[in-house]
């Protein structure tokens, strides 16, 4: 005889499934930018390459999956010195470490529309934890019918921790870098079909 309870359990399990969503973030809407003292300001940057995966069931929020892919060598600051600099081995290591990636271990709320994600952030060849906050921005469909998604996800990081500790004492004193790095991640998903 098989029991009810398995039965209400792989309905409740299909039912949840079923909900969840897939989604391929839309490079031409979303955003990978950063922010790192410089001196007396902060200079922001951003990369042009990257891509992710990921699932996603307002439902069910907690059951959120996904991976995030950038291309370190698409980094741009709009100034092509500096970008190569960046590229190098005192900072990025493009050559050797070409990509930096983001996989989502645990996505809880934090609150109406928030979330806490927390992940594994490889860069340089480093793999640390890290963990976001992220804000839903809501769903629907854009004009030609096709299921859309967004969110922003905001942290900040201290570069030492990947190894990346170029810097350079001032004459005044302190140094040239901060060691904090500001994250901001802006997605648009599409759905797949």
């Amino acid at each position: 005889m098989k029991s009810p309870f398995l039965f209400v359990f792989l309905a409740s399990f299909i039912s949840l499934s079923a909900n969840a969503a897939d989604y391929m973030i839309d490079g031409a809407h979303s955003s990978a930018n950063f922010k790192i003292k410089h001196l007396m300001s902060k200079v922001a940057g951003g990369f042009n390459d990257f891509s992710g995966e990921f699932s996603f069931d307002e439902k069910n929020p907690k059951s959120f999956k996904g991976e995030f892919t950038i291309k370190a060598a698409s980094i741009n600051t709009n100034n092509a010195k500096r970008d190569e600099h960046l590229r190098g081995d005192d900072f990025f290591s493009a050559e050797k470490n070409p990509t930096l990636i983001f996989k989502a271990r645990e996505f809880k709320a934090a609150g109406k529309g928030k979330f806490k994600l927390m992940g594994d952030f490889t860069m340089r060849g480093v793999t640390k934890p890290a963990t976001f906050d992220v804000e839903y921005l809501g769903a629907g469909k854009d004009p030609w019918g096709n299921d859309k998604v967004g969110f922003s996800a905001v942290t900040k990081i201290n570069r030492k921790d990947w190894g990346m500790s170029f810097n350079k004492v001032l004459d005044t004193g302190g140094f040239m870098l901060g060691d904090d790095v500001e994250l901001d991640i802006q997605v648009e998903g599409n759905a797949k079909k």
